[in-house]
């Protein structure tokens, strides 16, 4: 008798199981002490975004992670400037595994860690956990974009702040994660620069939502969550035009006035406020501070990409890739990350 394959597989190469959430856990524990800190530095973000702490947020680090060893490095100069600027920043180190990409490309260190296209993502998993356990063992609080809805199960717990990027705001799965994550959310603008698709999803993830989610043991489960009260939205500049100017900021604000968030706007000095023109986030920046010291009080911070390095490299590549420099967008250097960020601890009021 001929074997008729299901008619679901049809498209399919391979399924193979993952380790679920709780192994993971189980064996890359998080330890007391570093639960504690997470705790601490999720309550200082939502104390900034809702006007009980003056400081100004700074998202700052590689545009993704593709070397753990490197980005441990830029963690052990990042807390060093971060402890010296504490008083007047609240600086959070851009860790980002997962890539979001417009066609095709790599799309973080989950999805392919050894960046030959194998897509081990259960060894992508596991080193992420052990990358973020890491760096939040230095003292450094992380965050990162959230791309696919099973990613908080397994890593939620290492991050203070998680954003959803330009092509996810305006899906339903997302905005139903973000209602029941624990930390800080920031809600990126569209790519075409359309602002309203971030306020919505704001909106809808301050509400409670009931929806499909993957569970501790690895197994489908039901999940109903409370609603995230500390949201927020990003304005990341759009294909035509950037959106940080006074007039941008002013538009956010009143569209998101009834969501009562004193500080509800983080600008991306990157993407389409710079042009894609990683040069051009140093300008971006200090236009941004020229609103604060002018009396701008809605914005609660700024992001950055920056590595070891400037600029940023082919992959996949002939040759050995350079260290401490991006495989994704161009980011700024060390040396002028560091300068941006003793010169805002000096502008903010």
């Amino acid at each position: 008798m001929e074997i008729v394959e299901p008619i679901e597989e049809e498209s399919l190469t391979e399924v193979s199981a993952l380790p679920s959430p709780a192994e993971l856990r189980s064996r890359l524990p998080f330890p007391e002490a570093g639960m504690r800190f997470v705790r601490a530095a999720r309550q200082a973000l939502a104390d900034v975004l809702h006007g009980r702490d003056p400081r100004l947020v700074v998202v700052v680090g590689p545009c993704s992670i593709h070397d753990p060893e490197a980005a441990l490095e830029y963690a052990e100069r990042l807390r060093e400037v971060a402890n010296a600027t504490r008083d007047r920043l609240l600086i959070v180190m851009r860790t980002y595994v997962e890539k979001p990409r417009t066609t095709v490309g790599w799309k973080g260190l989950i999805n392919d860690p050894w960046l030959d296209g194998s897509c081990d993502l259960a060894a992508g998993l596991e080193l992420a956990r052990r990358t973020l356990l890491a760096i939040n063992a230095l003292g450094v609080p992380c965050g990162s974009e959230l791309l696919d809805p099973a990613t908080p199960r397994y890593l939620g717990d290492l991050f203070s702040w998680a954003a959803i990027g330009a092509r996810t705001s305006q899906s339903q799965p997302h905005r139903e994660m973000a209602s029941g994550l624990p930390m800080p959310v920031g809600f990126k603008n569209g790519t075409d620069g359309s602002l309203e698709c971030a306020v919505n999803a704001m909106k809808s993830a301050g509400h409670p939502h009931t929806f499909v989610a993957v569970g501790e043991s690895g197994g489908a489960t039901v999940v109903r969550t409370r609603g995230n009260p500390n949201c927020h939205v990003i304005l990341r500049g759009g294909a035509l035009r950037p959106n940080f100017g006074l007039e941008d900021v002013a538009r956010a604000a009143r569209l998101l006035a009834a969501e009562r968030i004193a500080r509800p706007i983080l600008i991306d000095c990157s993407h389409g406020n710079s042009g894609k023109d990683h040069t051009k986030q140093a300008g971006v920046l200090r236009e941004v501070l020229a609103q604060i010291r002018g009396g701008e009080r809605r914005i609660g911070g700024v992001l950055l990409e920056s590595n070891l390095h400037p600029g940023k490299q082919a992959w996949p590549s002939a040759r050995r890739l350079d260290y401490g420099v991006s495989i994704t967008d161009a980011c700024i250097g060390w040396e002028e990350t560091e300068a941006l960020l003793y010169e805002m601890a000096a502008f903010v009021p």
